[in-house]
């Protein structure tokens, strides 16, 4: 008896290998999926100003990157004696202004970079819900007041919008869009649902205009094949390192070939090689074992010339050997 409904995926017709990269943007499910793809040799950069949830804050951030536009010291806010950009992650938070300029900015250069040279972007949503400061949106809300924001819920129409200029901003790359599984409760389980509801429109009216866009159904895969809280974490909202590695799994069939995932479990061995703490770093047995991973991350550096990750490893297990 199956006690599950499977979803039936339809492969992307272009496949992502080790020899492309990948820009990612949108929530911090995302992110979990960019770990998935550099672990197996995919190079990737994720959300360089941090973690973004709908898509207006999207476009405005990867708006900024694509044209390289630096955040000004007259841009950023204090809160006690923490300074910050409405704009970025509170990661780039500091005592020191001139700090945080130069961090955010520097992330930013990253990003133009990155995007550049990107093959593929990959775009999360997570609400239609936006806050508001003086009448523009906000990426991060850095935990002051709540009167100093207004917030609201998007039309569909303002989504599509939103979308479409970012797969504009994407042109000669392949663009895939996912609905984040994670609930945001902050209006409610029936906000919640209206709220994915219009991100889900959006996406299915951008991808139906638009030859380069597609969509991989993280979010149908969590509500109706894994209908089921053992995948989710504690808060019973996010989801747990089970449904994660099963969305990733999904992912892999939706968008890659067998040879690579083969490249893919090399460097996947590598990488927990290089993360492997010997106790003896000094003998003669770690040396040799060393000089084997060597080996194995040259015939991949000889592979993909052009994969900075590759290059990495047979540095790292050079120096070791």
């Amino acid at each position: 008896m199956k006690l599950r409904t499977e979803i039936t995926i339809r492969p992307n017709p272009n496949k992502i290998d080790q020899h492309q990269k990948v820009f990612m943007i949108g929530s911090c499910f995302a992110e979990h999926i960019a770990q998935h793809l550099e672990r197996i040799g995919i190079q990737t950069l994720s959300n360089p100003l941090g973690a973004l949830y709908n898509p207006l804050s999207i476009e405005n951030s990867l708006r900024r990157v694509v044209e390289h536009r630096k955040i000004e010291r007259d841009e950023l806010l204090c809160r006690g004696d923490m300074w910050f950009s409405l704009d970025s992650h509170g990661s780039f938070d500091s005592p020191d202004p001139q700090e945080v300029v130069e961090s955010v900015n520097n992330s930013i250069a990253k990003g133009y970079e990155a995007f550049g040279k990107a093959d593929w972007l990959v775009v999360t949503l997570g609400t239609a819900r936006v806050y508001e400061r003086g009448g523009n949106v906000v990426a991060n809300c850095h935990k002051m007041p709540a009167a100093e924001f207004s917030h609201r819920l998007m039309t569909v129409e303002e989504a599509v919008e939103a979308l479409e200029s970012v797969v504009r901003m994407a042109e000669g790359k392949r663009v895939i869009f996912t609905l984040s599984p994670v609930r945001y409760l902050g209006s409610g389980l029936e906000g919640n649902v209206v709220s994915k509801a219009i991100l889900r429109l959006a996406i299915e009216r951008v991808v139906a205009a638009h030859d380069n866009a597609d969509y991989f159904p993280a979010y149908e895969i969590f509500l109706d094949d894994l209908r089921d809280y053992r995948y989710y974490g504690d808060d019973m909202l996010h989801p747990s390192k089970a449904g994660v590695d099963y969305v990733w799994e999904r992912f892999v069939e939706y968008c890659m070939t067998r040879e690579v995932e083969a490249d893919g479990e090399l460097f996947a061995r590598l990488a927990d090689a290089r993360n492997h703490r010997p106790l003896h770093p000094k003998s003669e047995e770690y040396a040799n074992f060393c000089y084997t991973m060597f080996q194995k991350a040259r015939t991949l550096a000889h592979k993909f010339p052009n994969n900075d990750i590759a290059a990495s490893l047979v540095k790292f297990f050079a120096n070791r050997g």
